[in-house]
């Protein structure tokens, strides 16, 4: 067979393989493909707003692996098999574009983010030089640029990150760098205790940040916040002022815009006073508040911002430009990011080329490899214009207070606090606990409502909704608007829905 296969035209033999042009069947791959992408338009981009489908078809773990046959195998399966594959993925895949999807701080589907999505996934280009990446690297230089008029400064720099969590831990390093530069030549030894600030109600990958950095959690000082999640910037003071008398160094303040629980904004003004008088790096975690920015209604919540030294935003929450797309943008624009961590290897960052090697960015990054995660807020933006994104903020907004309201109405329905964004926290009291009297029994008994409803709701694949505990409050739900298509009738629905789930509880 090897021989009749070397009579071929061309064919040789190399270390007992025949090469005889490419082993990958074009036109097979083609039609794959073609079909697949029939899959997806049918059973997830036709479906989006389609209420009657279920946000998710719920299969135990041990159950699930028996359904999808997970198991690798020496020969490869035929295509209808591995097409049957993808609609059973799509299936059993929780649907995070359908209208009842609100358990997390991202939802909903943009048609324009998806198209550019599956550009890229189909382009597999890489960001980090101008010779192997010239569209998206101006992309990504344009959206940034317009970030930045958004918060307020009149120049700065940026890069994208997978997460605002990366986001956190590049301002965190870039501070410490600006603090000490000679750190990144001589590493932690020579350095005095550092010292950071954030508030309570913090993202936890501030911790994580300081972990991964060699800061230590024990060096992250977590200042108080008042009964709305804000922190309290006479607390910051204090813990400053301990700090130093300590013998320890403060650096760097935290604020967040946003909390991932309540969705706090922290008082930005009141806070760069503060990282002035003592000359700290105010970093401002916007990752979820960020998108607030671009509504001339709400861009208030952030006033402040323009003080801050960097600020991390996440287009792919609130704007819904498609996980992931989060940006770290610096007011800096001396090169810091550059300075901080190029390590000017000469087999990429050849400063020889024919080309203006400005645009070679990669250097400015953490990461060699780098999805053109710009691309997707970018094409969106140009479709939608500013005022399209503005009316998804204004009408997420709008639809957040519409429930507050019909909360507000319903017996049995309790507002943990008033929402100033997009987070709606509030308990159900089910009707065999309305008359209790007020004690630890009845917070013990309704810390168990919120996990029964949301395994029947899931159960049942209705919608999903998120539930927590939170500073000493016994379990609550908190509900989130973003997705364009969510209506006021889904607002209704939830409700109902929550009162019809627990009725016998």
């Amino acid at each position: 067979c090897k021989q009749e296969m070397l009579q071929k035209k061309n064919a040789v033999l190399v270390d007992g393989v025949i090469l005889n042009g490419p082993i990958m069947d074009s036109k097979a791959g083609e039609k794959f493909v073609e079909e697949a992408c029939k899959i997806i338009m049918e059973e997830v981009v036709q479906k989006a707003d389609d209420v009657t489908e279920k946000v998710c078809e719920w299969q135990a773990p041990e159950m699930l692996k028996q359904i999808l046959d997970l198991e690798m195998r020496d020969t490869g399966e035929c295509q209808q098999k591995i097409l049957q594959l993808c609609r059973d993925v799509i299936k059993y895949s929780v649907k995070t574009n359908h209208p009842r999807f609100f358990n997390q701080l991202y939802a909903g589907i943009d048609y324009y983010s998806l198209v550019a999505r599956f550009i890229t996934e189909a382009l597999n280009p890489s960001v980090y030089t101008y010779e192997v990446s010239p569209v998206f690297l101006l992309v990504e230089e344009a959206v940034i640029k317009k970030m930045i008029e958004f918060i307020g400064w009149e120049e700065g720099d940026g890069i994208f990150n997978p997460g605002g969590s990366v986001s956190n831990m590049y301002a965190m390093n870039l501070a410490r760098y600006k603090f000490c530069p000679e750190i990144k030549e001589k590493g932690l030894s020579g350095l005095p205790r550092l010292v950071l600030f954030t508030s309570e109600e913090c993202h936890y990958s501030m911790k994580k940040a300081a972990s991964f950095l060699g800061i230590g959690t024990e060096n992250v000082y977590f200042i108080k916040t008042d009964e709305r999640g804000k922190m309290i910037p006479e607390e910051l003071e204090k813990q400053v002022q301990r700090a130093r008398k300590e013998g320890s160094v403060p650096f760097l303040v935290c604020a967040t815009a946003g909390t991932t629980v309540l969705g706090a904004f922290d008082p930005l003004d009141k806070i760069a006073d503060i990282c002035e008088k003592h000359g700290l790096w105010l970093h401002v975690d916007a990752s979820w508040g960020g998108s607030a920015l671009i509504s001339r209604k709400h861009r208030r919540l952030l006033h402040g911002i323009h003080r801050s030294d960097s600020v991390a935003w996440n287009p792919h929450k609130m704007l819904l430009a498609g996980i992931q797309c989060c940006a770290l943008l610096v007011k800096d624009n001396s090169g810091l990011l550059k300075k901080c961590y190029s390590a000017e290897a000469a087999y990429l960052f050849q400063q020889d080329k024919f080309y203006d090697v400005s645009y070679d960015t990669g250097d400015k990054s953490i990461q060699c490899s780098r999805r053109p995660d710009a691309f997707k807020f970018w094409l969106m933006w140009k479709a939608l214009g500013t005022t399209g994104l503005e009316e998804r903020v204004n009408r997420a907004l709008a639809l957040a207070r519409y429930l507050v309201e019909e909360i507000k109405k319903r017996e049995g329905f309790q507002l943990l606090l008033e929402p100033e964004y997009a987070n709606i926290c509030f308990w159900y009291i089910p009707p065999s606990l309305r008359k209790m009297e007020d004690g630890p029994e009845f917070w013990q008994k309704l810390h168990q409502v919120a996990p029964k409803i949301k395994e029947r709701m899931m159960k049942k694949g209705s919608m999903m909704l998120g539930y927590q505990p939170h500073r000493g409050k016994v379990n609550f739900f908190r509900q989130v608007v973003i997705s364009p298509q969510v209506r006021r009738e889904d607002m209704d629905f939830l409700l109902d829905e929550i009162e019809l789930l627990a009725k016998d509880l």
